[in-house]
């Protein structure tokens, strides 16, 4: 169970990994109206805050599967097991967007997300 809550803390860490990538060594940030800034930037910069973003959107349906798993009372190692794959899952998403590497980055959205659903149907069966 233990996996499951240090897995649970670092998809919620996600969108600060990707937002510190988009944000890292910029010339001329402005604090004062960072959103506007972050909209001009290209390239690796924007993807890492495409990626910031899909992460606070990706994050709740994870927990909440997670707390409903763990109310029905599905077992410890499945709940492991499909709290790792998705933040792996979750972290090479990162990696691929940052890269551009588009198909990848839909494989690991796919294995992330199937990864929250099987939690679901885990509780399902319970």
């Amino acid at each position: 169970m233990n996996i499951t809550y240090a897995c649970v803390l670092l998809a919620g860490l996600t969108p600060l990994i990707a937002v510190t990538i988009a944000k890292w060594k910029l010339p001329n940030y402005d604090n004062h109206n960072p959103r506007d800034w972050m909209a001009r930037q290209t390239g690796f910069r924007a993807r890492a805050y495409a990626a910031h973003q899909n992460c606070f959107e990706s994050f709740p349906f994870f927990a909440v599967a997670v707390i409903m798993a763990m109310m029905v009372g599905v077992d410890a190692q499945t709940m492991d097991l499909c709290s790792l794959i998705y933040v792996v899952a979750r972290l090479l998403y990162i990696l691929c967007y940052v890269k551009d590497w588009a198909a990848a980055r839909s494989l690991c959205w796919v294995v992330g997300y199937g990864s929250v659903i099987a939690l679901f149907v885990y509780g399902f069966q319970v």
